[in-house]
């Protein structure tokens, strides 16, 4: 706080940047629901996601020095078991997020709502981890700020969105056989896992060759979630089918 009170430019491009990012494309994503969400619902799903970033930061800690006392990865050496580990935390966290603030609730009424809120969730979690990147990133150089993020908009914000619809999408295709839900929920958790851990691990180790190769991967996960979303919207109860 004392960072952005010295430095109040910072501060506010940095929360704008963050923001805006987000925020655009959680209206690009709305408008993917034939049946709008109550607004309260959706707030409560962006403002979830976005306090679970403190909760993430406390567990990811933890987490890395827990695994270096059971000698599963070192201090100064990245292990992908350690990107595994924090993908786990924030897919876990930002499903939480969506199920406290909407999926247990009436308000989750029909397939599409699933990966809505889950998308929901992940664009408030992002929101406030481009705010606290981008302010470390605005103290320096405003110029830098700013490409950063553009390089957040297209990436890590996409991630979010990509690797929680993974578990949207999973509830999604079997909303009309409730008791599979959980099963499915858990697939999808693993599977976001993987790739969230996949894509981190290497835009740490790939260099430049390897984030291109990973952001065309991304780009492609995003046509086909696109199409997806079409199918979810015409999933109807066995009986009607």
């Amino acid at each position: 706080m004392a960072q952005v009170i010295a430095n109040p430019l910072a501060g506010v491009s940095a929360a704008i940047g963050g923001l805006i990012t987000a925020l655009i494309w959680l209206w690009f994503w709305l408008r993917e629901d034939p049946h709008p969400e109550p607004r309260r619902a959706l707030f409560l799903a962006f403002g979830a996601g976005a306090v679970s970033v403190f909760a993430a930061l406390f567990l990811e800690e933890a987490s890395f020095y827990l695994g270096i006392d059971l000698g599963l990865w070192s201090r100064n050496k990245l292990s992908f078991l350690l990107f595994v580990a924090w993908a786990a935390i924030e897919e876990s966290l930002k499903y939480f997020s969506a199920y406290w603030a909407a999926l247990r609730k009436d308000v989750f009424d029909e397939p599409v709502d699933a990966p809505i809120y889950l998308i929901t969730a992940a664009l408030g979690f992002a929101a406030l981890e481009n705010v606290l990147m981008l302010f470390g990133l605005f103290q320096g150089e405003i110029a830098s700020g700013i490409a950063a993020t553009h390089l957040r908009f297209v990436g890590a914000t996409l991630l979010h969105v990509l690797a929680s619809s993974v578990v949207g999408l999973s509830i999604a295709f079997d909303f009309f056989h409730k008791h599979h839900r959980w099963r499915n929920a858990l697939g999808g958790l693993v599977l976001a896992t993987l790739l969230h851990a996949v894509f981190n691990f290497f835009i740490m180790k790939g260099g430049a060759e390897g984030m291109i190769y990973v952001f065309s991967v991304v780009w492609l996960g995003i046509i086909i979630l696109i199409l997806s979303f079409e199918k979810v919207k015409r999933e109807k109860p066995p009986l009607l089918n």
